[in-house]
């Protein structure tokens, strides 16, 4: 039996893996601090997490040395981080002692306590400011803003630890995630997260510039089944995690009415400059944002290769696009029902 240690363990990604896992048959040790994570994301139909997650923080030195010490981990699956883009960009010191000192954390505590491998969740937004596509592992012209940048750096620390050590490190950058157990709860949840939910509360979702912009989106049970993949790995490898495809929020938002019963509810739409607008401080004086870079995170396009994945793991997504919005929202519905939202 597989010892794993998963780190974010009550997010929307973490939470599936360790159910996959569990199911499989592994020793799964999960560690959140609930910064971001939910105690719903934790309970499944046959099996709940909410007494074994252990509520720690990556950063408390003395808990994570004695974890190790006790467990002996065989793999280790890094995906704690502060992830919303206006929260990093906010809080900039939070955001970089947790995506890149956490990380030198797991990294030197799997080199000391001899794990044989540690899997990393990046992002596809270090692609940020690629201009050729499909964006492949190789090619990444630096980004520019804070959470990218972040993920950025704890990439070149992976490196760093897998060529001095001989650490098999797996990078796996993330395209834009969906499927059940989505945040649709925070302030700025993903897209998908936050369309159902103002179309649950009876509300005319509001898009960014025109809503013509693409992204690449890639269903989580996909995701999990390259992340169980890529431990075969024997060195230091960095995998992109997209379907190669592309569609736009306009589209995704009418997929998402049709299947919530008001495909006559619109969007609206509103000007770039203001993406952050819940998070004033970040457009003060006297360094406001620059609107230039709101307008580029708007607009951006994102399509990444898969070939990478395909070829060295034998992965292809198999989830539509169609059954995977299906799934999304029945149980975001459920989860905002739990949350003692009303339906309007």
């Amino acid at each position: 039996m597989s010892k794993v240690l998963i780190t974010g363990a009550a997010g929307f990604i973490g939470s599936q893996l360790a159910y996959r896992l569990w199911k499989d048959g592994e020793d799964v040790t999960l560690v959140d601090n609930f910064s971001y994570g939910l105690e719903d994301n934790l309970i499944f139909e046959d099996h709940a997490f909410t007494e074994e997650i252990l509520r720690k923080d990556i950063r408390d030195l003395d808990f994570m040395e004695e974890l190790f010490r006790e467990k002996r981990f065989d793999t280790v699956y890094h995906i704690a981080g502060i992830t919303p883009l206006p929260d990093c960009q906010n809080m900039p010191v939070e955001a970089a002692d947790v995506n890149v000192r956490g990380t030198v954390i797991l990294l030197d505590l799997v080199r000391r306590y001899g794990a044989e491998r540690m899997i990393f969740a990046s992002t596809s937004a270090v692609y940020e400011n690629n201009t050729d596509f499909p964006s492949v592992e190789e090619k990444v012209v630096p980004p520019s803003l804070l959470y990218p940048s972040t993920k950025y750096a704890a990439e070149q620390f992976c490196r760093a630890f897998s060529a001095a050590y001989h650490i098999p490190v797996v990078v796996l950058r993330f395209a834009n995630v969906f499927g059940p157990h989505i945040d649709c709860l925070r302030t700025t949840p993903p897209v998908m997260g936050y369309l159902v939910r103002e179309y649950y509360r009876g509300n005319r979702p509001v898009l960014h510039s025109t809503g013509e912009q693409e992204r690449d989106f890639i269903f989580v049970e996909d995701l999990i089944d390259l992340a169980l993949l890529v431990r075969k790995a024997e060195a230091f490898d960095t995998v992109n995690v997209g379907t190669e495809e592309t569609v736009s929020i306009n589209r995704i938002a009418s997929m998402i009415a049709e299947e919530m019963g008001c495909p006559e509810r619109k969007p609206e739409y509103a000007e770039t400059a203001h993406f952050w607008a819940k998070y004033p401080e970040l457009y003060a004086k006297p360094y406001p944002i620059d609107g230039k870079m709101m307008e580029h995170e708007v607009l951006k396009y994102t399509c990444l290769s898969k070939k990478h994945a395909k070829e060295a793991y034998g992965w292809e997504p198999k989830t539509s696009l169609r059954d995977g919005i299906k799934k999304t929202v029945e149980f975001s519905v459920a989860a905002l029902e739990r949350a003692g939202e009303k339906r309007a």
